[in-house]
């Protein structure tokens, strides 16, 4: 990390119970991007780090949001409406008072974090969206579609794929995606191992490229 960037820890009351931003600012950052993590697992995902490098490199402050359920330890995520009701305070208290990040705003985040992303970008006035292994449906059920909620993505979006990606491949993205939203395919499946870092780093260096600052 640059000497120029200042790295925080904010722990966000939800109504859920507090939350953890784990956010990163470089000097004269552009904008900022918010991204949650999955529903399995935390922030060590390699699609979320890969991501965090490339955007800060590219000067764009980045936060990572941890939700209640995983701060507090528990092993299975909350219903939806409870990971919306955490996320939207969360990413205000990020954009307002002291210190507040800078917009434009990119909401995002890997599978389920991608899904809360899309459901709360009207209500955060988020001005692009960063979507990283989309669950378009569970494995073995393509005819329970979240097509409603991708739907609800902001114009612009972009969505990183896995070509085996069993929630979705992109062939069965790509008929879904509402206007202004880009689809990158990246070899893997929904989980990516380490030897797609270089896969994804190009992917997320073309979107670094594009977005709105």
């Amino acid at each position: 990390m640059s000497a120029q960037t200042r790295e925080t820890v904010r722990e966000i009351e939800t109504p859920g119970g507090p939350g953890r931003a784990h956010v990163q600012r470089p000097q004269r950052a552009h904008g900022t991007v918010v991204l949650g993590h999955g529903a399995g697992g935390g922030l060590g995902a390699i699609d979320l780090a890969v991501a965090r490098e490339v955007l800060l490199g590219a000067g764009w402050a980045v936060v990572l949001i941890e939700q209640p359920w995983l701060v507090a330890g528990r092993r299975v995520a909350g219903r939806p409406p409870t990971l919306d009701a955490a996320w939207v305070p969360m990413v205000e208290a990020l954009l307002t008072g002291r210190g507040r990040l800078p917009r434009p705003l990119v909401v995002g985040g890997r599978s389920a974090g991608a899904r809360v992303a899309c459901r709360t970008a009207g209500t955060l006035e988020a001005d692009a969206g960063l979507l990283l292994s989309f669950p378009l449906h569970l494995p073995g059920q393509p005819d329970k579609l979240r097509a409603h909620e991708l739907a609800l993505a902001p114009d612009p979006s972009w969505v990183v794929q896995g070509t085996r990606d069993t929630f979705g491949t992109p062939e069965e993205l790509r008929p879904h995606l509402p206007p202004g939203t880009t689809l990158l395919e990246v070899p893997g499946a929904h989980s990516y191992p380490k030897g797609s870092r270089g896969a994804l780093t190009d992917a997320l260096t073309r979107i670094a490229g594009m977005l709105p600052a």
